[in-house]
């Protein structure tokens, strides 16, 4: 594999990600408006955020199991299908039974994403360079929600309807698979290319089980602190006093620049002080969001971004980096149960918007007021995620330090 043809696959995992973000951010800044046209409660609304999220871990998994016989190329030819059809069904779905099933087509596409380019990095590099990658692969999926906030902001301003904004999502899509289109694929490491030993590893082995086990329950619980507020920032923030899609795009630009930087910042800290710290912004982030407004709403963001920023890229580095056995469907089992997580929390949420609704109905409120106490009532539940994961990542942190020296005894 020439130059050329590496950075081209790079590029195309990149827009394939950004494919992802767009979908992502530009759902969130029509979910008021595909509430009022087809009227739908927040709980149903939290159904069609939750096949966003089921869909991605679904395709992950098997996009794990399956790598190493199928190959990045053929995942990600399905991903093209997947993410095309989702779209065009998205934009004819004509009510909530068909926004389901195109949200579910438009979430497997994107599980196959990270399926076929997590693994295929990992495979190509290693160490610091790995790390650095990662992180600036993962960089466009906050990269692309900023633009893809500030179109749906614009686009909507300008009262351009929803459905045009799906049609932006083909933008991306038609460019990565022109990227792809032609190219050689890199072939899955021997390293870990044996699925009865990936799964060995991951469940059986008395030195990565545990390990693997406690990063798969610290990814249930970074994803929905990363994604919870954000995919319903439209709602939650509506009246805020705030302007809930330049809080989202002020959020993942800031994740952007992060994650860009990335590589360094955790070649320093380590992957484990990293999650701590990210934690420990992150309830702070949530908090301010609960319980500030107006402009202070972006100084909240600023917190939140620098929490969430980290998580997702080091949580999968982690695995990759100190669980190296678990190989490629490793790093697919992490990602899918953040997502299935994030998943089972949508309506969930939703059902905490409606509830405290009626909640602020009962004690006399209504208009902005109503709905700025339900928001701010849903976030403060919210902060009981990041807060858990500060003892969690407090224990993680001891416990890579302890292997290491045992490590360095032996």
């Amino acid at each position: 594999m020439n130059d050329a043809n590496g950075k081209r696959l790079f590029y195309g995992s990149c827009f394939a990600l950004i494919t992802t973000a767009f979908s992502f951010s530009i759902r969130a800044g029509i979910l008021p408006e595909l509430g009022e046209t087809f009227d739908l409660s927040a709980t149903q609304l939290g159904f069609i955020n939750q096949m966003w999220f089921f869909g991605f871990p679904i395709s992950m998994v098997l996009g794990g199991i399956f790598y190493n016989t199928l190959g990045p190329k053929r995942i990600m030819q399905f991903a093209f299908f997947a993410h095309t059809i989702g779209i065009i069904m998205t934009i004819y779905s004509g009510g909530y039974t068909g926004l389901l099933i195109s949200t579910l087509l438009i979430g497997i596409g994107n599980g196959c994403t990270e399926a076929a380019c997590n693994p295929m990095i990992a495979d190509a590099y290693t160490g610091k360079t790995m790390n650095t990658l990662l992180n600036r692969f993962h960089m466009w999926f906050p990269g692309g929600i900023v633009v893809g906030a500030l179109v749906s902001f614009f686009m909507t301003k300008m009262n351009l309807g929803w459905e045009a904004q799906i049609w932006i999502i083909m933008l991306p899509t038609v460019i990565y698979a022109y990227l792809f289109y032609g190219q050689v694929f890199p072939k899955p490491s021997e390293k870990a290319a044996s699925l009865a030993e990936n799964f060995k590893a991951m469940f059986f082995s008395k030195s990565y089980a545990p390990l693997f086990i406690f990063i798969c329950i610290c990814m249930s619980l970074t994803a929905i602190t990363e994604f919870g507020p954000q995919q319903w920032t439209g709602i939650i923030m509506a009246k805020s006093g705030a302007e809930p899609m330049l809080i989202l795009a002020l959020v993942t630009g800031l994740m952007a620049v992060g994650r860009y930087w990335g590589g360094d910042f955790v070649h320093k800290f380590d992957q484990t002080g990293v999650l701590l710290g990210s934690a420990v912004f992150s309830t702070i982030g949530i908090f301010l969001f609960s319980t500030q407004t107006g402009p202070m709403a972006y100084v909240a963001a600023v917190f939140f971004a620098l929490g969430v920023t980290f998580f997702w890229p080091n949580m999968i580095g982690f695995t990759a980096e100190k669980i190296t056995r678990s190989g490629a469907i490793g790093m697919s089992i992490v990602g899918a149960v953040g997502m299935f997580s994030t998943s089972i929390w949508q309506p969930i949420i939703g059902g905490w918007i409606d509830s405290a609704r009626v909640e602020a109905q009962a004690a006399g409120l209504e208009g902005d007021a109503l709905e700025l106490a339900a928001g701010q009532a849903t976030l403060q539940n919210m902060i009981t995620f990041p807060a858990i994961l500060i003892v969690l990542f407090v224990i993680l942190f001891f416990w890579v330090k302890g292997r290491k020296k045992a490590e360095a005894a032996a």
